[in-house]
């Protein structure tokens, strides 16, 4: 249903800009529709493979996803947009490798805690360590620059590092040293100075920094309880910068009214639940780390860009789960949503496959029906 309600929105929230750049109302939806062809074979590949054959694909996961941090920072490997060098491309396929870089270091994490549990509580052993493999893909990601997917990675990871059993001092040396880290970032970077005074006063800058917060707020009242209806949008006609991106939440919220956003945070609650119920029902630590990381990635990120757009916390950037246009993210959570359906389906009856219990099954039948006769 997300993913449907996604290809809705960005046909939206996009023809219009679509039609000006490319000649086509269709450009974005059409290429949405393929990546989400490409996100649902993601999603039954992981689906159909045994989640603890994971754990063993972990280190070449995280070194094809170093590798691909790495190359985006080469000059004329990486492709710069908008000042940030976040993709690569491929004739005309391009991707983002922060993006694979989420799942890949969940992965990673999940089995490196799972295999460390009695060295966890320890300053030398699980501390420094966990915060070395985490500087070291957050620091490529924010050397893009893309913060809002650092502090998703750091999020995520020091969900994982809490829930294997760090203790309460550690968990709180790592917030004191991201609150320095993020200070620090702010002020070597105007952009993101800029970003921090948008947040807190867009009003005095209406049409310079505090233009997009103040279009998505705009978008956001306009829809009212009920909405302008499907379509109707006006904001989407380039007033609010990337409606089809990281501001489909405010389209959304302007053409389906509070009532429809209800309706779609209702999904991303209910898919957060079942996830966690998949999640709870493994019988591994590696299970239980990989889903909960899973969750909490797509949680993170979905609060973090409705966040931004209510102008509850800082706009980041980050896309909308499922919603936002863009290849890279789409097929990423789709993968994602592919373990925790891996979860779920090779999580029961002492982590038997389900083909191998109905050929069992098979087997015992015919002697069964035998005693009866």
């Amino acid at each position: 249903m997300l993913l449907m309600a996604g290809l809705l929105t960005v046909y939206t929230a996009s023809f219009a800009v679509g039609y000006l750049e490319y000649g086509s109302t269709n450009y974005f939806v059409v290429r949405q529709a393929a990546y989400a062809i490409v996100g649902m074979v993601a999603l039954v590949y992981f689906m159909r493979l045994d989640y603890r054959q994971l754990r063993y694909l972990a280190v070449p996961m995280m070194v094809v996803a170093l590798l691909g941090l790495l190359a985006v920072l080469i000059p004329g490997i990486g492709v710069e947009r908008n000042g940030a060098r976040r993709w690569l491309e491929f004739g005309p396929l391009s991707f983002q490798p922060s993006e694979f870089a989420k799942l890949a270091i969940i992965i990673y994490i999940s089995a490196w805690l799972a295999g460390r549990r009695e060295n966890i509580s320890k300053f030398s052993l699980g501390l420094v360590p966990f915060v070395m493999m985490v500087s070291v893909v957050g620091g490529l990601v924010i050397v893009e620059p893309d913060m809002g997917t650092a502090i998703i990675i750091v999020l995520t990871t020091s969900t994982l590092f809490f829930v294997a059993g760090a203790p309460l001092s550690h968990l709180a040396l790592l917030m004191a040293s991201g609150v320095a880290v993020s200070y620090f970032m702010i002020l070597v970077q105007d952009y993101r100075l800029d970003r921090i005074t948008s947040f807190v006063s867009p009003e005095s800058d209406p049409q310079g920094n505090g233009f997009h917060i103040l279009q998505l707020l705009i978008a956001l009242g306009s829809g009212g309880v009920t909405g302008l209806g499907w379509g109707v949008s006006r904001q989407k006609f380039f007033y609010v910068p990337g409606a089809h991106t990281d501001g489909v939440f405010a389209i959304i919220g302007e053409e389906l009214g509070f009532i429809g956003l209800l309706g779609i945070l209702a999904l991303f609650a209910f898919f957060v639940l079942r996830g966690l119920k998949a999640t709870f029902a493994t019988k591994d630590q590696f299970g239980t780390l990989l889903g909960i990381g899973i969750v909490s990635w797509i949680a993170y990120q979905t609060l973090i860009n409705v966040g931004g757009i209510t102008r509850s916390i800082p706009l980041t950037g980050v896309p909308l789960p499922f919603l936002s246009y863009g290849g890279s993210a789409l097929i990423a959570v789709m993968a994602g949503a592919g373990v925790l359906l891996s979860l779920s389906r090779y999580s029961h009856g002492g982590g038997e496959r389900p083909k191998a219990r109905a050929q069992r099954y098979a087997r015992r039948r015919p002697a069964a029906a035998r005693e009866t006769a």
